[in-house]
């Protein structure tokens, strides 16, 4: 650290005032770095040079388990592959997280205050494609149980680049045609129209990492650096919550930020727990159930993105389950809506089977669950659902997510055709043809569609 001021001193004259005022900064936020974790500055090189980050999970391994904190030292950067998340200055306002809300919050998500975000969680966040690009308007996704957050969120993204911003075209080629700053305004749009209604159209909570630490682990709790760091934010009107994730969307959308975990937290705190409490029934208990060594969104948090209530089932209303409790079903037509087809999934089973609330959104946008895999399918036409006339013969796009999907799949839905010429259609690929997934799960909205590729090979 002491060669590093050196230099900096010896080149200070070629510096402007700015330039000088950024290095001191820079050392400044180095300095209560090395002071948080009570590190001596003069034997301590640091190994990420980046004046506005800070690691939250110092002293967690890729699993997720904490480890032992280290003395005297930083990890090298090189047992980490997750960069240090952007963090914002305990002075910027709001309030911190206490313990009763962590423990709260644990519970929630995972029924317990000993799990923890796996890997593939803390590294996902909301990354567009390039800008003025085929798939501009859509984000990278990855795997885990982090993938049906982000494409929920997709789901409200093409919302707004579609129906919500003031723009004469609404087309694909509109679509492609976005910036990087429009990719900022539909992602901040997005987020805080979802956390919006999360809170009942009356109050949005954002949460952001902070330099500072609010919750100190005890013997019979701990809880990771991240976590117990965390500041909330509260607003009263939707569109001071916008320009706030506006402002601080690298916490987000930025490489480690943690963004879908941010994200999960400020939805949860939007919802409040009292809420939470109302919406889930004795089949839900918590928000994420454990798999393969990680974690999957349940149902009730998808709902909550779509429709901003955090119910735990798809059908319509309330029904009694096999010993007569009340189980909680979707309310309202919502936006944004749901289509789901498994290959394993029985048709007896009505409870599992999705109602026209989510069939049939206000906006011709789907999120899927296809054989577990989620996906979004979209259309253009804005009437597409309010006309029946428009139902007859229309087009949709789809995105998987898949990194080989290189542009959106255009099909054409066909739902009038007569028996003759479905059946021509239906047996040019063979006798026997199979009918793709992306096919069944159309046909649970449109059962007797015909549906055209376009010459793309059908995804199974």
């Amino acid at each position: 650290m002491n060669t590093e001021v050196s230099g900096q001193e010896q080149s200070s004259e070629q510096l402007d005032l700015e330039e000088i005022s950024r290095k001191i900064s820079f050392l400044d936020k180095w300095r209560q770095i090395f002071s948080y974790h009570r590190l001596e500055t003069n034997n301590t090189t640091p190994q990420n040079h980046e004046c506005n980050h800070t690691s939250a999970d110092e002293n967690e391994d890729t699993t997720g388990i904490p480890q032992p904190k280290g003395q005297g030292h930083l990890p090298s950067s090189g047992l980490c592959s997750i960069p240090n998340p952007s963090i914002i200055s305990s002075k910027l306002g709001g309030f911190p997280i206490s313990l009763a809300m962590t423990t709260k919050l644990q519970q929630i998500l995972f029924g317990n205050t000993v799990h923890v975000f796996s890997y593939n969680w803390k590294k996902a966040y909301f990354r567009f494609h390039d800008p003025f690009s085929e798939l501009a308007f859509t984000l990278e996704v990855g795997k885990g149980g982090a993938r049906s957050i982000q494409m929920a969120v997709q789901g409200s993204i093409i919302k707004y680049l579609l129906f919500t911003r003031k723009r004469k075209d609404c087309n694909l080629g509109s679509l492609r045609e976005i910036s990087k700053k429009e990719q900022d305004q539909a992602l901040a749009a997005a987020l805080a129209g979802i956390l919006w209604a999360a809170g009942a159209a009356q109050k949005a909570t954002i949460c952001l990492v902070s330099e500072e630490t609010y919750v100190a682990s005890t013997p019979d709790y701990s809880v990771d650096n991240f976590i117990k760091r965390l500041q909330l934010f509260e607003f009263l009107e939707k569109e001071a919550a916008e320009k706030f994730i506006y402002d601080h969307l690298q916490c987000f959308r930025g490489e480690g930020s943690h963004g879908v975990i941010l994200f999960l937290y400020s939805l949860i705190f939007s919802r409040t727990f009292e809420r939470l409490q109302m919406d889930l029934d004795v089949t839900t208990t918590q928000l994420l159930q454990p798999n393969a060594g990680g974690f999957l969104c349940r149902q009730a948090v998808l709902n909550m993105i779509l429709t901003g209530r955090a119910s735990p089932h798809v059908f319509n209303g309330c029904e009694k389950g096999k010993s007569q409790e009340t189980l909680h079903g979707v309310l309202t037509r919502s936006d944004i809506g749901y289509l789901q087809w498994g290959k394993d999934a029985s048709e007896d089973d009505g409870l599992s089977q999705v109602g026209s609330m989510l069939k049939t959104p206000k906006l011709p946008i789907w999120l899927c669950n296809i054989n577990g895999n989620y996906s979004i399918l979209f259309c253009t036409n804005r009437q597409l659902l309010s006309d029946w006339k428009m139902e007859r013969r229309f087009d949709l796009y789809f995105y998987s997510g898949q990194p080989s999907q290189k542009k959106p799949v255009h099909l054409t839905i066909d739902t009038h055709s007569h028996h003759w010429e479905r059946d021509q259609q239906e047996d040019k690929h063979g006798p026997r043809r199979r009918f793709s997934p992306v096919e069944m799960a159309i046909r649970t909205k449109w059962s007797e569609a015909t549906i055209d590729w376009n010459g793309t090979v059908p995804f199974f």
